[in-house]
């Protein structure tokens, strides 16, 4: 499956969550999950530093979701995603979208190791519309 047919694939799943959520309307973590929400998504907001994103509980963990995600949107700097895809990969989820800035060639390896199948370069703001 190319990068496109993926990228079409991972969009029509319904639950997802955004690692990196912040209630700083400014950073991407909060337009990426307020976004997400507006298309219909269920959205759950994963940052061990806050309790609280746009009204929403915040899950400090995958561990902490009441849900299996569909896929996982990192939003984060390389080394923190790295400390997430081990429980991603336990969890049981099969798609991980990186945001521009949030993955490295270890990253991607890391997960792909696990099954998990991956976009990278792209932004779901902009495959949002």
């Amino acid at each position: 499956m190319n990068m496109e047919q993926l990228k079409l694939e991972m969009l029509g799943k319904s639950v997802w969550a955004v690692v990196g959520a912040t209630p700083n309307q400014e950073k991407f973590g909060n337009k990426i999950y307020k976004k997400l929400k507006s298309k219909g998504y269920e959205v759950y907001a994963v940052n061990p530093n806050y309790d609280e994103v746009e009204g929403d509980r915040c899950y400090h963990s995958i561990e902490e979701l009441p849900v299996k995600p569909d896929c996982v949107d990192m939003v984060v700097a390389p080394p923190v995603s790295k400390k997430f895809i081990p429980s991603i990969a336990e969890a049981g989820v099969k798609y991980l979208w990186f945001q521009p800035g949030s993955f490295d060639d270890e990253a991607i390896s890391l997960a792909e190791d696990q099954g998990i199948q991956t976009v990278y370069h792209h932004c779901v703001l902009v495959a949002l519309g």
